[in-house]
């Protein structure tokens, strides 16, 4: 009973890194996307970047600078435990509303994440992420209005702390899983 109760609460810290990234990765906030890899951890973007997770975060102010919305969300998520040592394949949609020189597009990615997870000093974190693509839709110009009657009042999410959430949740910080 112990090995299982072990698995659930190892397989709980990986979805909540998971989350994590998403988090990250849509408010831009760099400091808390360090956090959720190894130092040594690799990240494959493909032809876009692969390398050092460190040097591809030290690349992302100029990499998410012209979006205006990012917005991850998880779908499906396998995990596969052995030890400290994790294998995960988290299934993705991905929006991006990029502004161009012309207008903005809109770029909907379905794809999924490969993921190895290592448990270092009792602390689950990325030790390489590869990202696959298994479609895209493209929208130039962009489709997304925020501007309208229905929505009219409402709080708008934005990358950064500028985001409501951060004036909302007294619990989650800004850099910090």
């Amino acid at each position: 009973m112990q090995a299982e109760l072990q698995a659930l609460l190892d397989k709980q810290a990986i979805t909540e890194l998971v989350h994590a990234y998403c988090n990250a990765a849509d408010r831009h906030d760099h400091d808390k996307m360090r956090s959720l890899y190894h130092e040594d951890a690799i990240d494959d973007h493909g032809a876009f970047f692969k390398g050092l997770a460190m040097e591809f975060i030290d690349q992302l102010p100029e990499i998410q600078a012209p979006m205006a919305i990012l917005h991850h969300n998880v779908t499906t998520l396998n995990i596969a435990l052995d030890g400290n040592y994790a294998e995960g394949e988290v299934y993705i949609l991905a929006f991006h509303q990029v502004n161009t020189d012309d207008s903005p597009m809109d770029l909907l990615i379905g794809g999924r994440y490969f993921d190895r997870y290592e448990k270092r000093g009792g602390v689950w974190k990325f030790a390489h992420r590869a990202v696959v693509a298994d479609w895209a839709r493209v929208d130039s110009p962009s489709t997304v209005t925020l501007e309208h009657p229905m929505i009219e009042g409402s709080h708008i999410g934005r990358p950064g702390q500028e985001d409501p959430s951060y004036g909302f949740f007294r619990l989650f910080k800004w850099g910090q899983r």
